[in-house]
């Protein structure tokens, strides 16, 4: 059995300032979606519909926090943010296991909206 031995190098940190590229909510759910993991219109649906909720509480986060960004407020806020976020994060895993979450009810509800197939 062959070994394989990786050396790292420890990361270097220099005084400019990183600059993250952040990749917008909603190009993320196209590319998503894109990519054929998402089966039925109605999962389409759902990614829509989270990505908007995520837009939006972002900006009602930014706006509650103007004030005090210590407050108990701003920290539901932001908690909300990161909760609709994971829920993104979760149907993004499933779809890139190439699970539509709606396979099971679809197989036993094929007549529904949410379950026409889209391609």
């Amino acid at each position: 059995m062959a070994t394989t031995t990786f050396t790292t190098q420890p990361p270097t940190i220099s005084s400019t300032r990183l600059s993250l590229r952040r990749v917008p909510v909603s190009k993320t759910v196209t590319m998503m979606i894109g990519k054929g993991g998402a089966k039925y219109k109605g999962t389409k649906m759902r990614a829509k519909k989270l990505t908007d909720m995520i837009e939006a509480k972002v900006i009602e986060a930014k706006q509650v926090c103007e004030g005090d960004k210590r407050s108990d407020e701003c920290k539901v806020a932001w908690d909300q943010v990161e909760e609709v976020s994971q829920a993104m994060a979760d149907l993004r895993q499933k779809l890139a296991k190439c699970q539509d979450p709606l396979e099971f009810f679809c197989s036993e509800n094929p007549n529904f909206d949410e379950c026409v197939v889209d391609y």
